[in-house]
């Protein structure tokens, strides 16, 4: 059991040596880049999506155009041919994860990828095991924001966060899910 609650198994705070050096730090906390401009499916699909070369080269074709460590995302542009990335936040086949429904739901982004914002190398900041999941659907009265905080990379949860929960759980409808086949399907 301490062997599947270890980093070794868990990955967590291990960041993966990806085809690009991408740096979440640089895009979302210099730059103020919304999660949603390149992760445009979060809100309406079951996977937030690795973007599409497009969306990188939507400023890349206008500045860094000559950086040596673009080169990949050029070539990838002009091939057609997708970067390769390594997924951090990677469940196994036998677990259905929703995105859309947890956002709409008010679960930030931070809550389960930790501060993105912060991390130079993405890494996962939670085990994603089941036991962590169950937390919040057993109280997701802790861990629920206002929609409009979802996003917010630097939410931090008011003193009277319980009080606001049992509020967003009433008014966004959320109902604790803690059948087996929410998730195993």
């Amino acid at each position: 059991m301490a062997l599947d609650r270890s980093q070794y198994v868990t990955e967590v705070s291990v960041a993966k040596e990806q085809p690009i050096q991408f740096s979440h730090q640089h895009h979302v906390s210099h730059l103020g880049i919304h999660c949603g401009y390149c992760h445009t499916s979060v809100e309406v699909s079951a996977y937030a999506g690795i973007p599409p070369t497009h969306t990188c080269m939507s400023c890349h074709s206008q500045i860094w155009i000559n950086s040596p460590m673009l080169e990949p995302v050029r070539e990838s542009y002009a091939s057609g041919k997708s970067i390769e990335w390594l997924r951090v936040h990677d469940l196994p086949n036998f677990v259905f994860f929703n995105h859309s429904i947890h956002v709409n739901k008010g679960v930030g982004c931070t809550t389960c990828h930790g501060d993105v914002g912060q991390m130079n190398q993405i890494y996962k900041a939670n085990t994603l095991q089941m036991a962590w999941c169950l937390d919040c659907h057993k109280a997701p009265e802790k861990y629920l924001r206002p929609r409009e905080a979802v996003y917010d990379p630097n939410y931090q949860p008011p003193a009277n966060q319980m009080e606001l929960g049992r509020k967003l759980v009433a008014e966004y409808k959320v109902e604790k899910q803690l059948d087996c086949n929410t998730c195993h399907r």
